[in-house]
């Protein structure tokens, strides 16, 4: 069985600043080729019917190649996906793109890139302005990762969430692990530490199913590949599939801390993030562990839902 790698198929095309800290970079600012700049949209209260509403119909009568589902305001999950969906919209604001100068276009696995319309171009800048990106949602935490150049290049790239705590339908780490034994494989099982805390042990699955699941979303296979055969050592910054060594991909790890709102209550979530991208096959794949405010301040940043909402009515433009 041949191991799943980039996205290089043939593309069917659609019709077609936020945030508390300092201006977030743009694309074409950094020197490194694909660079890779991460929003993250903190569902940090409850929402309104309202919100829900202002949301689903934006996307419904300006972005008609959106997949929203049905209406249904009363499901935080359809909540999640739609608001999920205005974050490319917002990336595209923030660069100050009219949305009649630019398209949303995908490939059959459903690689997702954004083309810029090149009548304003220099010459030879199409092809290398193309937006690769992946959006991902966790309980009260979505995201989006972005990249830019060549199309082939740009949409091999995921991102993955994973909410660091014990799911609440079990009542033990021992049935947890149970659980997810058609997901890790069993040295993954045996790295999680059993004598250093149940906190400890959920960040260590937290991490390896968000490298799990930030790989399988880069190479578009998100709902066709089963998990058992990717194997990851984070400690030791290894991966494989099939047994065979993972070469050429970068792995960005980082944490996300959220206060979030439950009626009166102010409840603390903590996510582990990672992104995917495949750089080249001549060299080894790497984790890059971003645990320093200041550095990931560079390359993330954070926006928060009343922030989304206020933004809402310069989306169309």
């Amino acid at each position: 069985m041949s191991i799943p790698g980039p996205s290089n198929q043939p593309s069917r095309q659609i019709p077609m600043a936020f945030h508390s800290g300092p201006p977030p970079p743009t694309l074409n600012q950094s020197t490194q080729e694909h660079p890779i700049l991460i929003w993250m949209l903190s569902l940090n209260r409850e929402y309104t019917t309202e919100e829900y509403d202002a949301c689903y119909s934006l996307l419904k009568d300006h972005f008609p190649h959106v997949q929203l589902g049905a209406f249904t305001p009363e499901d935080p999950n359809s909540f999640r996906h739609v608001i999920t969906q205005l974050l490319p919209v917002l990336m595209m604001r923030h660069r100050r793109i009219p949305k009649a100068k630019w398209r949303d276009c995908v490939t059959p696995n459903g690689k997702h890139w954004i083309e810029q319309m090149p009548e304003d171009m220099q010459p030879g800048r199409f092809l290398t302005s193309m937006i690769g990106y992946h959006i991902q949602y966790g309980p009260s935490l979505c995201g989006i990762a972005m990249t830019q150049g060549v199309q082939k290049f740009v949409v091999n790239l995921g991102l993955g969430i994973q909410l660091i705590a014990l799911p609440s339908r079990f009542r033990s780490l021992v049935n947890y692990l149970e659980s997810l034994r058609s997901q890790l494989t069993e040295n993954e099982i045996n790295l999680i530490p059993r004598d250093q805390g149940i906190e400890t042990a959920l960040r260590r699955i937290s991490i390896i199913l968000a490298l799990k699941e930030a790989y399988v979303h880069a190479i578009g296979l998100s709902h066709g590949l089963n998990y058992q055969r990717l194997e990851f050592n984070a400690p030791a910054g290894k991966a494989w599939c099939d047994g065979h060594p993972l070469q050429g991909w970068e792995f960005r790890l980082w944490n996300a801390k959220l206060g979030v709102a439950r009626g009166d209550t102010i409840v603390e979530e903590l996510y582990v993030c990672v992104s995917a991208f495949f750089r080249s096959t001549q060299q080894e794949s790497t984790f890059i562990w971003n645990d320093e405010r200041r550095n990931l301040q560079s390359w993330v940043q954070f926006v928060d839902i009343d922030q989304m909402i206020k933004v809402l009515p310069k989306l169309t433009m």
